[in-house]
Formats: C-alpha cells, sequence, structure tokens
C-alpha cells in the first residue's frame, strides 16, 4: 500500500474542526512543529484529487512548505554540496506561492493569506539582499501559521 492510500484509509470518514479536511488541518499543525516535509506530504495527498481554485491554492502551499523544506536543510548543513545549494530555489517556490496566492482574498479557508503572501515576499527580499549567501530561518524564528481550530505549538 502506498502512502496515498494509506493516508485515505487512516482519514475515512473523518471530518476535522471547522469542517475541514483533517489532512488540511494536519498540514498546519505539521508546519508549525517545522515538519515542513511531512506537511507538505500531507497536503499533496488532498491537492491530487482537488480541481479548480481548491487545487491552485493546496499547491501554492505545498510550494510554501516545500520552500521551508529548502531553508531548513540549508540551515542545518550549509556546507552541504546539495543542501548549501538550497537558497536559489527556495525563493522560487516562494514567489510561486505567492503568485498562486494573489488571486485569493486575504483570508481564506480560514487562515490569513496576507501573512503567508508577506512571509514569502520577505524571505525572498532576504535572500536577494544577501545574494543567496545568508539563510534567513531559523528554528527559534520560525514562521507559524494560524488555523483557528489549531493550538499554537509554542
Amino acid at each position: 500500500m502506498g502512502k496515498h492510500e494509506k493516508l485515505a484509509a487512516r482519514f475515512a470518514g473523518v471530518t476535522a474542526d471547522g469542517g475541514w479536511h483533517p489532512c488540511y488541518v494536519e498540514y498546519f499543525r505539521l508546519f508549525n512543529a517545522q515538519q515542513y516535509y511531512a506537511a507538505h506530504d500531507i497536503l499533496e495527498h488532498i491537492w491530487l484529487g482537488a480541481e479548480g481554485p481548491l487545487h491552485t491554492y493546496y499547491k501554492a502551499l505545498i510550494q510554501f512548505a516545500g520552500a521551508h523544506v529548502h531553508l531548513q536543510h540549508h540551515h542545518r548543513e550549509p556546507a552541504h554540496r546539495i543542501h548549501g545549494r538550497r537558497l536559489r530555489p527556495a525563493a522560487r517556490l516562494f514567489l510561486r506561492s505567492a503568485e498562486l496566492l494573489e488571486a485569493f482574498p486575504d483570508q481564506h479557508e480560514g487562515i490569513s493569506l496576507t501573512v503567508v503572501r508577506r512571509t514569502a515576499h520577505e524571505t525572498v527580499t532576504a535572500l536577494v539582499r544577501t545574494s543567496f549567501t545568508q539563510n534567513p530561518w531559523s528554528p527559534d524564528q520560525a514562521p507559524l501559521l494560524h488555523l483557528p481550530t489549531l493550538q499554537s505549538p509554542r
């Protein structure tokens, strides 16, 4: 059984608080716990079956988490032959995420997209300002995404 089949079985018939898909809620819990790859993975599960604006919305959030994966890996191993080159791909994902989210209102699906877009743009600005030589992300100052049904982990 593949990962998507396992997720489907795990969440079959479950509705999370607020009426959202449980994978959507889990995305925020994982993101706020700095488990960015897992957040990306769990939202991808429902993105694959989504259509129209919801497909675009989930794709943007997946890219936002993916950008954080790059920054996190770079932070952990900046001299690594692969991880040391993750800042430019992170910037591309942040820009693409923000671009996709421009089609949506500032408050959408329970979150402030203003915060997501601003975080993406500020991170890219910080990367460009240092010519992609300094990573602005750190575990102690990582952004949080607030979904009203969730408690902050900090």
